[in-house]
């Protein structure tokens, strides 16, 4: 796990961040947050007229508007607002050889597998089914779900949240399968390694969570073939990225009865119209994309943290590889 040090407030005298994430409500907060962490850091809103491109050097955004961040030559790191980074890669004009930053804090992790536990819990306990039954009026105390120890969740990706999903899972009791694209080894998880074990892993899984990054190889991967190798009535917690889930097979499936409920955070266009099928089916539990938001005092620290180690030459965490695809 990463260490922090504390950085060194007095080389930041008259560097710029520029800040997108929150909109203006939002800046006073974080302007407070840096004040205590790193004094000397002078820090602007995103479409505040005054400030001076040449004096930008860091850049924290979610959704920064296409062909912005090219506008500032000084630029030296672009940091995620977020866990993920695709809305910084959708940037046609974005600028080349500026490190990008992912946004992993240690509160990501526990919101995280807060929430993981939290719908691996409803699922097993068939809390979906008795929300329906509770709007048709119907008194269901046949809905008595399976328990945790006999459930088998399955987590496809083990980075960093995957694998702290996966522990908090074991923890509670669950049987617990990870896979990765390469082996490892996690403590009381069952790991799957590769293509070739995909297969096998979801043979073994009566509740799937997604937490792949998005790659080429990842996208749509939550599709028509991947329900029907489930076994028969699985479930899904979809907490990945929007574009791995191919939504029209997600309602067939649970339509057919292949798939038995779903908890979905993410979706391919935010926010979600309000008529929208994900929403309207009774099977489906969504929720808005607030899986592992994190506060800002959590965020401004782990900036402060990345900041200091790039002015000291230090490696820098959670940088973002084209080649990985994350």
């Amino acid at each position: 796990m990463y260490r922090r040090e504390a950085p060194s407030p007095e080389v930041m005298q008259g560097d710029t961040l520029l800040i997108k994430s929150g909109g203006a409500a939002a800046l006073t907060e974080w302007q407070h947050h840096f004040a205590r962490l790193m004094p000397g850091l002078r820090v602007y809103g995103w479409d505040d007229p005054f400030v001076d491109a040449r004096n930008v050097k860091y850049a924290l955004v979610y959704q920064p508007d296409h062909g912005r961040l090219a506008h500032y030559p000084r630029l030296r790191l672009i940091l995620s607002a977020a866990a993920g980074v695709d809305h910084i890669l959708a940037d046609p004009a974005l600028p080349t050889g500026v490190p990008i930053v992912r946004m992993v804090t240690e509160e990501t992790r526990e919101r995280m597998s807060d929430f993981v536990a939290f719908a691996a819990l409803a699922i097993a306990r068939d809390i979906p089914a008795l929300i329906t039954a509770q709007r048709d009026g119907r008194w269901a105390n046949d809905l008595t779900g399976r328990l945790a120890h006999d459930t088998r969740v399955s987590v496809l990706g083990l980075g960093e949240l995957g694998s702290a999903v996966a522990t908090r899972l074991r923890a509670n009791g669950f049987q617990v399968n990870g896979w990765a694209r390469t082996p490892r080894l996690l403590t009381g998880v069952n790991v799957f390694a590769g293509e070739a074990q995909l297969e096998a892993l979801l043979a073994e899984t009566d509740i799937l969570v997604n937490l792949l990054p998005d790659t080429h190889a990842t996208r749509g991967i939550l599709g028509r073939k991947l329900f029907a190798q489930l076994p028969a009535g699985a479930s899904l917690i979809q907490v990945g990225r929007g574009v791995h889930l191919d939504r029209q097979a997600l309602l067939d499936a649970l339509d057919s009865g292949r798939l038995r409920s779903a908890v979905v955070d993410v979706f391919d266009v935010e926010p979600l119209p309000p008529d929208d099928a994900l929403r309207r089916h009774p099977k489906i539990l969504v929720t808005p994309h607030i899986a592992s938001t994190v506060s800002y005092a959590a965020r401004a620290r782990q900036v402060a943290d990345v900041l200091g180690a790039h002015l000291r030459g230090a490696p820098l965490p959670f940088v973002y590889d084209a080649a990985r695809g994350y």
